[in-house]
């Protein structure tokens, strides 16, 4: 599991350095909207704060074995998807002014409370652990 959540970690933090050079650099070009390049911008730097932390999950891994430890990092990895991914979406559609806007918006809070929950079990491990 620690290896592969190690790997996992650096393929969406390299992809978070990607994305964040293209909205830096690239995104500039294609719109000069501040709302849309936050948008961007918010989502590169989630991704970016929870693939450090599935390194740090994938690096604590054998001091907390449990299932809360496993659930934080599926429910950090599918926090990144459903909300930095619904935020780069909802970027090209606005970008496009296309109207689906409205049906993509609605998956980035479903992220946000993944990042919570996420949070919360770390919280619980920590408090399970017996020293």
């Amino acid at each position: 599991m620690h290896r592969k959540l190690m790997a996992v970690s650096a393929t969406l933090g390299g992809l978070g350095v990607a994305l964040g050079a293209f909205g830096a650099h690239g995104l500039q070009k294609i719109t000069a909207d501040e709302k849309i390049i936050h948008g961007y911008q918010t989502g590169v730097q989630y991704q970016m704060y929870h693939a450090l932390a599935l390194m740090a999950i994938a690096i604590i891994y054998f001091q907390f074995k449990g299932s809360l430890i496993k659930w934080a990092a599926i429910l950090f990895i599918t926090g990144i998807v459903l909300f930095s991914g619904s935020l780069y979406f909802i970027t090209i559609l606005k970008v496009q002014e296309n109207d689906a806007v409205k049906f993509v918006g609605p998956v980035t809070p479903i992220g946000g409370i993944l990042f919570i929950a996420g949070w919360l079990a770390i919280l619980i491990a920590s408090l399970k652990k017996n020293n």
